[in-house]
């Protein structure tokens, strides 16, 4: 090491900032492992786990959102979409809203609606302005997450 104070002062502060660093990754490294834990090991609330229920439409998981690919969300009348917990399916994505979309039941049809979200929902690869009718085999992304519509 260097007497002088000035080098001294340098070192001290590159190894300040080296601990806060790792600091930082741990921290984000629990809260993700706490998340996920809090989600029994990614599964939602409605995450069907079994077989499917009442012939009700389901929502699958194509990719992203921090769920399993190929899981399954039956539609019982209203399911919401976002990042908050009280979603019926709630995804990490990062551009996804907290109450990003709905997909809802009307006299026997199933429409999918953006609940005012920032970076807006996609269905088969065009904005949502409305309500949506929704068709087997179609396919919406909101942020980075990607579903399908199945009935």
């Amino acid at each position: 090491m260097s007497d002088d104070p000035v080098a001294v002062l340098l070192q001290l502060a590159f190894i300040a900032v080296l601990y806060l660093f790792l600091l930082w990754v741990a921290r984000s490294s629990l809260k993700d492992l706490r998340r996920s834990s809090a989600r029994g090991d990614g599964q939602n609330r409605r995450e069907l786990v079994a077989e499917r229920a009442g012939g009700a439409p389901l929502i699958v998981v194509e990719g992203g959102g921090g769920l399993r690919a190929g899981a399954v969300f039956a539609v019982n009348g209203i399911m919401t979409i976002g990042r908050s917990p009280q979603t019926d399916v709630q995804i990490d994505d990062r551009f996804a809203s907290a109450q990003h979309a709905r997909v809802s039941e009307q006299d026997g049809l199933y429409y999918l609606e953006d609940m005012g979200s920032t970076n807006g929902t996609y269905l088969n690869g065009k904005r949502v302005g409305s309500l949506e009718l929704l068709r087997p085999e179609d396919r919406f992304r909101i942020g980075d997450t990607e579903f399908r519509y199945q009935q």
